[in-house]
């Protein structure tokens, strides 16, 4: 069954996410994400609390940018999440948009090396292993976790150029696909991923997350369609839905035959409801999803 999640997003401010966890836990999601967009809001201390007032509800961060952090400090936090909320927190490393890791210094020359580098580390690191290392971002000298997860813990990528799409194939446990991501294209990246796994000779699952635009309620068509244009795309064909949790469904349905593994709603930067939100995802939407 495909699981089915909902996005707080940051341009809510931080106080408004106490309301939104808990409604989204009662209402039964399955997911809820959280985003660390520049300037916004912190992905981990929000992923903390949100972990702290729930008891059932996984909680993912898509995406922490990895110039931001060095690799052991993001492995410890990411370590001390899973050994509190155990099995709970799904967590996807990214190489950041570029301008915003300019504004702050912290631009690579090549990010995908330091993706590569930092997942890489930070899936060892998770492991428990030491890990000495010497590459062209990431050094590490015999560092450990002292409190590694007590059980595996997945890192997943977030993606959308091909080379980045195979790389987290390659390095990472799942890939986070954007709301760009149409049916045709989700089953084009998977082929992407399997190309990257069959090369560095990765077994096991590989989770795919897809998130998708959605809009519901009055004037739900016209903020959907204003949202994709200010991405430069456009609503039909395209991606995501507008209208009632039949609309909605569907549209997460064909995510779900291309092959995603979780579909995450995305809600307009302008959604006048997000606790609304969350709970029209959870108990209108998900008992049409199969």
């Amino acid at each position: 069954m495909t699981s089915l999640g909902a996005v707080f997003r940051p341009q809510c401010p931080p106080e408004q996410l106490r309301e939104v966890t808990l409604a989204a836990e009662a209402a039964g999601l399955d997911q809820l994400w959280l985003w660390e967009d520049c300037f916004l809001e912190s992905g981990i201390a929000t992923a903390a609390a949100a972990l702290a007032w729930t008891e059932r509800m996984k909680v993912g961060v898509g995406l922490l940018p990895v110039p931001l952090r060095n690799v052991a400090i993001a492995s410890m936090e990411a370590a001390t999440l899973h050994r509190l909320f155990p099995g709970r927190l799904i967590l996807g490393m990214g190489h950041g948009v570029q301008s915003w890791m300019g504004q702050v210094g912290a631009r690579a020359e090549s990010p995908l090396t330091l993706l590569r580098e930092h997942l890489d580390a930070m899936r060892a690191l998770l492991r428990g292993e030491r890990v000495t290392t010497e590459g062209r971002y990431v050094r590490l000298d015999g560092v450990a976790l002292d409190w590694p997860p007590a059980a595996p813990a997945p890192v997943f990528a977030g993606a959308k150029g091909p080379r980045t799409v195979r790389l987290s194939g390659a390095a990472a446990d799942g890939t986070i696909f954007e709301a760009s991501t149409t049916p045709g294209t989700l089953r084009a990246g998977l082929r992407l991923i399997d190309e990257g796994r069959a090369e560095a000779g990765r077994t096991g699952d590989h989770h795919v997350v897809v998130y998708m635009s959605a809009a519901t309620g009055p004037g739900a068509e016209d903020r959907l369609r204003a949202e994709l244009a200010r991405d430069g795309l456009e609503m039909t064909p395209g991606p995501g839905a507008a209208g009632d949790a039949s609309a909605v469904a569907k549209a997460v349905e064909l995510l779900a035959d291309a092959g995603a593994d979780s579909v995450v709603l995305q809600p307009t930067a302008d959604e006048p409801d997000p606790v609304g939100f969350v709970r029209f995802v959870a108990e209108e939407v998900r008992p049409l999803v199969g």
